[in-house]
């Protein structure tokens, strides 16, 4: 992905930039996220960088409660400050966001987490916009998640982390080598770091333990083409019926 996601997806980015996030469990106040989605350089050069990547501070784009077990799991294991961070336009209809935000604050206050909700980044129709004109995959699924990476990089740098990481990388059915690609490019540019782990190695596992948790498990992957994917056979199937 090409140029800063305020971009594309204008006014709902520019909205939580502004303080329209809520945060849970005191990760940060909303107006320290003020200007979080705007550019994710550092100031200082490279010894500010250097200084910053000294934290073990991470900021962990959550796509969904499953998706984020293992990944949190994992990198609080490896001595990691995290803060989840719940930032998903594409998922709809609201409904369906709602009950993934529900389930990613589930996840994170059960594994001691503290979530930050960049709430008023979703708009249904800025998203549609966005998209428009890749709306197919592959490509559509790699400028979706290269787009919230490039948000997540951005709002780290605002709050202070040094370090990047997504539950995109556990998922078996996202284009995992576009979203490490993007993780590194936006790694190397003088901000945050990437932390590139390949967690679809814990799949099983991150299953079991998301269906203990008793975590919503959602049926497709987030946005209303996708929805039409998981279900168009279904109606295909009808229409054959007639």
């Amino acid at each position: 992905m090409s140029g800063n996601i305020g971009a594309s997806l204008g006014a709902p980015i520019a909205a939580a930039a502004g303080g329209g996030v809520r945060t849970d469990r005191g990760a940060c106040a909303a107006s320290d996220l003020r200007g979080c989605l705007s550019s994710p350089s550092v100031e200082g050069g490279a010894a500010a960088t250097d200084a910053l990547r000294k934290n073990r501070r991470l900021l962990l784009h959550v796509c969904c409660g499953p998706c984020a077990v293992m990944p949190l799991r994992r990198l609080l294991d490896e001595g990691y400050a995290v803060t989840a961070w719940f930032m998903n336009p594409n998922i709809h209809p609201l409904t369906e966001y709602l009950r993934r935000r529900e389930a990613a604050g589930e996840c994170a206050a059960q594994l001691g987490v503290p979530i930050v909700y960049a709430d008023a980044t979703w708009d249904v129709t800025a998203w549609l916009r966005a998209v428009a004109g890749r709306d197919a995959p592959p490509e559509r699924c790699a400028w979706c998640c290269a787009s919230r990476l490039e948000a997540a990089f951005a709002a780290a740098a605002a709050l202070g982390c040094a370090w990047v990481s997504s539950s995109l990388l556990y998922s078996r059915y996202q284009p995992h080598a576009a979203i490490k690609t993007a993780g590194e490019r936006l790694g190397a540019a003088g901000g945050p770091g990437f932390v590139y782990r390949d967690f679809r190695e814990d799949w099983q596992e991150g299953i079991d333990r998301s269906k203990e948790m008793g975590l919503y498990r959602q049926p497709y992957c987030g946005c209303i083409y996708s929805e039409a994917e998981r279900y168009g056979k279904r109606l295909a199937r009808l229409c054959q019926e007639k």
